[in-house]
C-alpha cells in the first residue's frame, strides 16, 4: 500500500506586512500519521500550522502564496467555505481554551453550530467525544460542573473532545502540552497515540523528546524555512542537513 498523503503544500509562504514568516514551505503530511513541526521559536512553525485552516486570515495585514490542498482541495481557492474547512481541521491551542460554561456544553457547542439539535444526540455526541479524549471516566458524573473547574491536564483534553465533537478529519495541535505537568504531558502523549487511529495529526513542540515519542515524521524549521522533513526516526537519528544536527544535538536553539 502506498502512503495516502492527507495534506499537501506547494510553495506556501506567509507574510506579515513587511515581514516574511515563511519561505516557500512544500510538504506532503500523511493520512493517520503524527507529523511533529520542531524548531526554535519564532521559527514560522505554528504559522505554518495555521495556513493549513487559513487561521493566519484572522491576524491583520496578513498574505499567503502558494496552496494548500486538503485531500487534493486547495484550501485558498476562492471558493472555499472557510467555516467547513475549520470544521474539518480543528486546532488545539497551547493554553487550554475552555469556554464558560459547563463541561457538556463545552463539547456540545460545536455540534449545536453546526446544526444538530436533538438532545439524545447531543448527549451521544458528547459521551463519545469525551470517551475519544479519554475523559469521559472523570468527568461522566460532573458533566453540569464548571468546565474551568478541571484541571489544566483535564481542561486540554476537554478542548481535544471538542474538537472531536464535530468529526474533523485532522487535528492541528499547536504546544499542547508547553502548560502541564509531566502527568498530564503523558496523557495527552497516549492519547495522541490513540487519535492517529482515527485522525490525522500535525502537532508544534518545543520538546524533542515528545517530537521523538509521539510522531511518525518531522519537519525541522528555521528562519521560515523548512530545512529537512523525514520519518521521525531517521531525522533523529540520522539527519541529513547539519543544522538539523547541531539543533537536535542542542547546539543551538
Amino acid at each position: 500500500m502506498g502512503r495516502k498523503i492527507k495534506i499537501k503544500t506547494e510553495d506556501i509562504s506567509v507574510f506579515y506586512r513587511d515581514f516574511q514568516a515563511l519561505f516557500n514551505i512544500n510538504i506532503e503530511i500523511e493520512e493517520n500519521k503524527v507529523t511533529a513541526l520542531i524548531g526554535p521559536s519564532g521559527c514560522g512553525k505554528s504559522t505554518f500550522l495555521r495556513t493549513i485552516n487559513r487561521l493566519n486570515e484572522l491576524i491583520e495585514g496578513t498574505r499567503t502564496k502558494g496552496q494548500v490542498y486538503l485531500e487534493d482541495v486547495p484550501v485558498y481557492a476562492k471558493d472555499i467555505n472557510v467555516v467547513a474547512l475549520r470544521k474539518k481541521v480543528g486546532i488545539v491551542f497551547q493554553k487550554p481554551s475552555v469556554f464558560p460554561m459547563t463541561i457538556y456544553e463545552n463539547v456540545a457547542y460545536g455540534p449545536k453550530i453546526h446544526g444538530v439539535k436533538k438532545k439524545n444526540l447531543l448527549n451521544e455526541i458528547v459521551e463519545r467525544s469525551l470517551k475519544a479524549a479519554n475523559l469521559w471516566d472523570e468527568v461522566s458524573s460532573r458533566l453540569n460542573s464548571p468546565a474551568a473547574q478541571l484541571s489544566g491536564g483535564q481542561q486540554q483534553r476537554l478542548v481535544i473532545a471538542r474538537v472531536l465533537a464535530v468529526e474533523p478529519h485532522v487535528i492541528l495541535m499547536d504546544e499542547p502540552a508547553s502548560a502541564l505537568d509531566p502527568v498530564s504531558t503523558s496523557k495527552l502523549e497516549e492519547l495522541i497515540s490513540e487519535l492517529k487511529k482515527k485522525y490525522t495529526i500535525v502537532i508544534v513542540t518545543h520538546n524533542m523528546q515528545q517530537a521523538a515519542r509521539v510522531s511518525d515524521y518531522t519537519g525541522f524549521f528555521l528562519n521560515g524555512y523548512l530545512v529537512e522533513f523525514n520519518r521521525t526516526s531517521e531525522l533523529f537519528v540520522n539527519p541529513r542537513d547539519k543544522r538539523t544536527e547541531d539543533y537536535i544535538t542542542g547546539r543551538f536553539g
